[in-house]
């Protein structure tokens, strides 16, 4: 006997995954400004403060003041502890903005009071309650002194404990894309893209046309429990521009260097016009397959985007990282940074 399926009236766009990006501290309020900036769609921005002048100057419409009663709305004054103590006293206000939300991009400056002390609070939040958390932060340049390092070391040990997976973006690498003329704005917009770079190729997948769409679960097959990981993205047209795409997708130079043997997944998004060929889709996948290990589990998509034609857009993110390979590259650059600054100096 068949059954039968009574669809009705069903609103298909409210059974798409509702993904929510939220901005914590003066860092992460920053972040999500220049991403609503862009204009990317399929995502709830909220933003989390304890400085209610920049929540107030904030373009997102969704806010959370954090703690009123213990800050007066007036920061955290570079102590994580206090904005610790902010994020527990608004957390039915975190709870209420992340309700119905399948996953969370937790983005935050760390070194910072509010950053610092709030974002693992919020991460917390939302995995009780059963959603996918994703952080990305940034840590602080050199030049701001050995005591916000150690509030970012600090925070970073309590943060990871607390997401799925988390990207790190040290800011002393945004030294890599500059030169004497580049302003400190416009650095820390590049930082901001690693973000909506990532962001966007997984919204991209599962909200947006596909050619080979993922669901959600595939997402988090590749991104539950699995600790560090890194995003990447490269766009290229011309000659070989498949292979361009792919090669500058794992090179991006604001991330740090490591090997990717060892990896436990990989997420692949390829986005083209009409005329992305199956040749290049099979090229720039096997590029990338062949900086992980044979065992890596490996989730390959393809969005459609027509303001593309000509040009072929490859996005990775790579989870499940292991800590040695991170550890070895930052020995590795130590002190080159400094150097690099020196000579712009």
């Amino acid at each position: 006997m068949a059954i039968k399926l009574a669809v009705g009236d069903t609103n298909f766009t409210q059974l798409k995954p509702r993904i929510t990006v939220i901005g914590v501290g003066g860092g992460g309020g920053n972040a999500i400004s220049n991403m609503m900036n862009k204009k990317l769609e399929g995502v709830d921005f909220v933003v989390a403060n304890t400085d209610a002048q920049a929540l107030a100057l904030s373009p997102a419409t969704r806010k959370i003041q954090l703690g009123l009663e213990i800050t007066q709305g007036l920061g955290a004054g570079a102590r994580p502890e206090i904005g610790k103590l902010a994020a527990e006293e608004a957390r039915e206000d975190i709870e209420r903005e992340l309700a119905d939300s399948n996953m969370v991009f937790i983005t935050a400056g760390m070194g910072g009071g509010t950053g610092s002390g709030a974002a693992p609070v919020v991460a917390k939040i939302a995995k009780e309650k059963g959603i996918l958390t994703v952080g990305v932060v940034t840590k602080p340049f050199a030049f701001e002194g050995k005591k916000r390092m150690e509030n970012a070391e600090g925070a970073l040990e309590t943060f990871i404990g607390e997401v799925d997976s988390i990207i790190v973006i040290p800011n002393q690498n945004l030294f890599r894309i500059a030169d004497k003329n580049t302003t400190l704005k416009d650095a820390f917009v590049k930082a901001d893209e690693v973000l909506y770079d990532g962001v966007r190729s997984i919204t991209d997948l599962m909200i947006m046309p596909g050619l080979i769409n993922l669901d959600f679960a595939d997402v988090k097959k590749i991104m539950a429990d699995r600790g560090k990981a890194i995003m990447g993205t490269g766009e290229a047209e011309g000659e070989d521009r498949a292979k361009t795409a792919a090669e500058q997708a794992l090179s991006n130079p604001i991330l740090d260097d490591c090997s990717l043997k060892g990896a436990k997944g990989c997420l692949i998004n390829i986005t083209g016009g009409a005329d992305i060929t199956l040749m290049e889709i099979d090229e720039a996948v096997n590029i990338i397959k062949e900086e992980l290990d044979d065992d890596a589990e490996l989730i390959f998509g393809s969005s459609y985007d027509d303001s593309l034609s000509g040009k072929i857009r490859v996005s990775v993110v790579v989870t499940g990282i292991d800590e040695e390979s991170f550890n070895t590259a930052k020995n590795k650059d130590n002190g080159a940074y400094v150097a690099m600054a020196e000579e712009m100096v």
